[in-house]
């Protein structure tokens, strides 16, 4: 008998590994040598989060997207305001929770930011920094605000909050700071699979055993 991963087979039967889960978390960009990569320049994909009037470029971008929206005929303002709120989530997750790596100067951190996200890279990971926090009130403030506007319309309100948990708040999370969920990374049972049997080859021509020169008389 085999035994392969605490499981049995009979002789000539091979088998395969199998991983313990299809869902799986792990941390990404830890290593010792990224670490160092990302110190030793300054990343300016990062970095224009702290420079002045970065923040009020949220405000300006709003108020124009919510400008071009309402020249659309026949356009109310319930619907105006939630289009508004919709947009400007689905983009700010777009860059700043999907997007990985950096678009320019990335041979001078030898890939060191290719598996990070904007929000990941922005004061080098640090958590509660003030640009963190105006990134993180934004969308709050903007939901309010189209929750106001939209007269407390209970089923727009259930999309905008559904919206910004998903998009906003959920990816900020200091808990899932670096954190990857891998789906069907394999086969979930944890033991080993007997795949394609294996046998002693055999002779294939009849006639061998049974040449009349192989005889033996007494």
């Amino acid at each position: 008998m085999a035994c392969l991963n605490g499981a049995k087979f009979p002789a000539g039967i091979k088998g395969r590994r199998r991983s313990g889960s299809i869902v799986k978390v792990e941390e990404v960009g830890g290593r010792t040598e990224q670490l160092l990569d990302r110190s030793a320049y300054l990343n300016i994909n990062a970095n224009w989060v702290n420079a002045k009037g970065a923040w009020l470029i949220h405000v300006v971008l709003v108020f124009m997207g919510k400008i071009i929206i309402d020249t659309i005929p026949g356009m109310t303002q319930q619907i105006s305001w939630t289009l508004v709120n919709l947009i400007y989530l689905n983009l700010s997750y777009l860059m700043f929770h999907w997007v990985t790596g950096i678009p320019f100067d990335n041979e001078l951190h030898g890939g060191a930011y290719d598996d990070l996200t904007l929000w990941e890279q922005i004061d080098d990971g640090a958590q509660y920094t003030p640009s963190k926090k105006w990134l993180f009130t934004a969308p709050i403030l903007l939901f309010l605000a189209s929750t106001h506007y939209t007269n407390y319309n209970p089923w727009l309100f259930a999309v905008n909050l559904t919206a910004l948990i998903v998009l906003a708040i959920i990816p900020k999370l200091p808990q899932l700071h670096r954190q990857r969920v891998r789906f069907l990374t394999g086969d979930a049972s944890g033991v080993s699979t007997p795949v394609t049997p294996s046998f002693p080859k055999m002779d294939q021509n009849p006639l061998h055993a049974a040449n009349p020169a192989d005889a033996h008389f007494g």
